[in-house]
This record gives structure tokens, C-alpha cells and sequence, in this order.
């Protein structure tokens, strides 16, 4: 499987509370964290939903 590397760009701070789930479900701990997660239609669906918060560093 291929992989995807994510950021955390911005705070989930005065989010509701579903996209601070998903930041916590996709591991984020801190900001500027720098994630490597497999590339499945669950990851990718939970980036898409917060994609405002966060970064594809590479692909």
C-alpha cells in the first residue's frame, strides 16, 4: 500500500466537536506533527473532512 504523510497546520481549538474527533482519531497530538498513515478510503475521507486543519506534506 502507498502512503501519505500529513501535517497538523492549525489548531482544532473552537472546532466542533466532529472535526476534533477526527484530528484525534488520525493521531495528532500536537501542532506541526508530522503523521505517515497507509492510503485507505477511511484515511483519506478523514483528511478530506478536515483539510483546513491539516497538510499533505507528500504523497
Amino acid at each position: 500500500m502507498s502512503t501519505i504523510k500529513i501535517k497538523q497546520v492549525k489548531s482544532a481549538i473552537k472546532r466542533p466537536a466532529d472535526q476534533k474527533a477526527t484530528i484525534k482519531a488520525l493521531g495528532f497530538r500536537r501542532l506541526n506533527q508530522v503523521l505517515e498513515k497507509e492510503v485507505t478510503p477511511q484515511i483519506m475521507g478523514m483528511v478530506n473532512k478536515v483539510k483546513h486543519l491539516i497538510q499533505v506534506v507528500e504523497q
